[in-house]
């Protein structure tokens, strides 16, 4: 968490990470609020966070360089490819930490799972904005029992393309998950007159309809999108982290029974290694898939 922090100071000052000095976070509250909520996190044996898009404030606020606009410029940087809105009184409503937090804990953006809750949690913070309430809630629950199938529904945003610069196609699938897409996929098909085109698939929570169907109008050729809704049957996801050469990727499980799980690295946690360390993807990857295997081998006879 403080390496990303230090990550989104440095290109805000566009000096080294090595180099900052978190004075507008402040190093002290950066640690409290940083090991406090994973100690609590360790204490509650949190195994997956998820998040409603994150609210960042409006107005401007008052930081060591001046007046600036909400959210600042190290939050602005942290929240590139999470789900935000403005909303409420003119101030900060998201800081540095709290969004480093989130993008390092959170598996999923999006409403509210189904859930059973067993405690529910507020903290509230010191100012009393009028008319709002300046506090957060943690629902806290069991997670489903291994082997038992979650059950939910999604959107299903389609449309057919046979006039679009291929080139754009990276970008709109940035755009589309940016605004919480569960999943884009690109099929080519052979359309009309025989012409070769594609079919843009989302899936999307039914909350995220707007912004969906915004990108696919202003970023594509598309005059029309049909829109069905899905049933899915997910299997239970956890994550576990383990420790490569050159930092911690983290692990998702899917419990596909009592005894059987499915278990893969996350891509980009693998991709940030690489980049920092120079070693190949690919053996980052397999370091991480062959560190869990072992943990589990361990844990499983009782040496773990």
């Amino acid at each position: 968490m403080f390496d990303r922090l230090a990550e989104a100071e440095g290109h805000a000052h566009r000096v080294a990470k090595d180099h900052v000095h978190f004075h507008e976070v402040g190093v002290l509250d950066s640690f409290v609020d940083i090991v406090g909520g994973l100690i609590c996190c360790d204490l509650l044996g949190v195994t997956r966070v998820t998040s409603s898009p994150v609210n960042v404030g409006a107005g401007t606020l008052q930081s060591a360089h001046g007046i600036l606009p909400a959210p600042g410029p190290a939050v602005a940087i942290l929240a590139k490819g999470i789900p935000i809105y403005s909303a409420g009184p003119p101030r900060e409503l998201t800081t540095p930490t709290g969004m480093a937090l989130l993008r390092t804990l959170t598996s999923e953006f999006g409403p509210m799972p189904v859930m059973t809750p067993t405690a529910i949690g507020y903290g509230a913070g010191d100012a009393d904005p009028d008319g709002w309430p300046n506090a957060l809630r943690v629902f806290l629950s069991n997670p489903p029992s291994r082997g038992v199938r979650e059950r939910d529904t999604v959107l299903q945003l389609e449309t057919n393309l046979d006039d679009v610069n291929p080139q754009t196609y990276e970008y709109v699938m940035e755009q589309l998950f940016a605004c919480g897409a569960l999943d884009v996929t690109l099929a080519p098909v052979i359309m009309k007159r025989g012409r070769p085109g594609i079919v843009l698939t989302c899936l999307a929570a039914p909350a995220q309809q707007d912004q969906i169907l915004d990108v696919l109008f202003h970023e594509t050729t598309a005059l029309g999108v049909r829109i069905r809704e899905v049933v899915r049957q997910i299997l239970p996801r956890r994550f576990v982290s383990v420790k490569v050469r050159g930092g911690v990727v983290r692990m998702k499980i899917a419990d596909v029974s009592k005894t059987t799980a499915k278990a893969a690295p996350e891509y980009l946690d693998c991709k940030r290694i690489a980049e920092r360390t120079g070693r190949p993807i690919m053996e980052v990857l397999e370091d991480a898939a062959l560190t869990y295997a072992r943990q589990r081998v361990a844990r499983s006879t009782g040496r773990g």
